[in-house]
């Protein structure tokens, strides 16, 4: 729906809704802190370009929208924004369900999305939904926008930019406090970066890694740090596999690029997945006798923290392509050994995708 004339016109901003602003405009780790008491806001952004403080974000605000059924797939909607119509958006945020009284609708990668339907955005924003949450995943947000102001005033703003700096460090120091008990020593936590990165993906799998490593003592010591961690190639590879349990194929595809760049063997690289992904084949086989998954993939050698992601993607993927993972191995297995003429690269690619779901067969049931 078009905008008059004075609509389009820059809207003053009063002193209560600039406080808003101000209030209501936070980086992800201030939120994730104590997410429960920011309540619920009808509309909400997540920009920058640190992919798990923006999953870990979402999460939060899937939980407070809709509490006990956090894990409830029907009441939560995925657009991708390159191709999302603001219809269908809006029809799903306007939708009451009988199952739910409660709705969240993610539009991903949704800076086109916001450029294409930035008046409707407005227009929602004034009279959002009572009953939905509309969440805006976009890697770019000008805060001086019409938009950017509405949103303050009815929403949130969450900033999920990389950390660096003290900042970073301060966030694995508090990390390994919350999460493990564990004191990590500031130059320990300094080393880390130095050695990891600034992916809190990574940085989260070292941390648990150092805490087992660390067994009763209290603290992480600089030693445990310089004995432990490195071998940044084996962690982007694991970080690469859940990503495409995650269907996070843009994450996937980004890691093999810089596997692959670094020198590291295709052959090698299917490995790992094969790892992980034999076992989710052999527990879909298992479970047609009934048994529930998590028991069956429990048996099947999955990790209780990877529990969850694993029923969630045999769940997304279905039975059938499920049914189909040990033989897409196997092909992959002999095209890199020369079955196929096709260039390496772009087989792993193309391996990433199908495992990942997104490539062409039955539809997921």
């Amino acid at each position: 729906m078009a905008s008059s004339e004075a609509d389009c016109r820059p809207a003053p901003i009063d002193h209560a809704v600039d406080s808003a602003f101000h209030e209501l405009c936070m980086h992800a780790v201030d939120y994730l802190k104590s997410p429960g008491k920011h309540g619920v806001r009808p509309v909400v952004v997540l920009h920058g370009e640190e992919w798990q403080l923006k999953q870990s974000a979402l999460r939060a605000i899937v939980r407070a929208v809709l509490g006990g059924d956090a894990d409830d797939d029907l009441s939560v909607s995925r657009f991708p924004g390159k191709v999302a119509e603001w219809r269908s958006v809006r029809d799903e945020l306007l939708t009451v369900s009988m199952f739910a009284s409660s709705r969240v609708a993610v539009v991903e990668d949704a800076d086109d999305f916001i450029t294409k339907y930035r008046e409707s955005l407005e227009e929602y924003a004034d009279k959002p939904s009572n009953s939905s949450v509309l969440v805006l995943d976009a890697k770019s947000w000008r805060k001086n926008t019409r938009l950017a102001k509405k949103v303050a005033a009815s929403g949130w703003e969450i900033d999920c930019s990389e950390l660096s700096g003290g900042q970073l460090t301060k966030w694995l120091i508090d990390r390994a406090q919350d999460e493990h008990g564990k004191q990590l020593a500031r130059d320990a936590a300094v080393l880390m970066t130095e050695l990891v990165g600034s992916s809190l993906g990574l940085l989260e799998q070292e941390l648990g890694k150092l805490s087992a490593y660390a067994g009763e003592r209290a603290q992480i010591t600089a030693e445990d740090v310089r004995g432990l961690v490195g071998g940044w190639k084996a962690e982007t590879t694991w970080v690469m596999t859940n990503a495409v349990r995650d269907g996070q194929v843009g994450v996937a595809l980004k890691c093999l690029d810089q596997l692959l760049t670094a020198g590291e063997a295709p052959q090698k690289l299917l490995g790992g997945l094969n790892y992980v992904f034999r076992k989710y084949a052999q527990a879909a086989e298992r479970s047609r006798s009934g048994t529930p998954l998590n028991i069956v993939l429990k048996d099947c050698g999955v990790f209780p923290r990877d529990m969850d992601g694993a029923v969630r993607y045999l769940r997304r993927i279905g039975r059938p392509r499920a049914e189909r993972i040990l033989s897409r191995l196997v092909q992959a297995d002999a095209d890199l050994k020369g079955a196929s003429r096709t260039p390496d690269r772009l087989q792993m690619e193309r391996l990433l995708l199908d495992l990942a779901g997104t490539t062409g067969g039955e539809p997921a049931t």
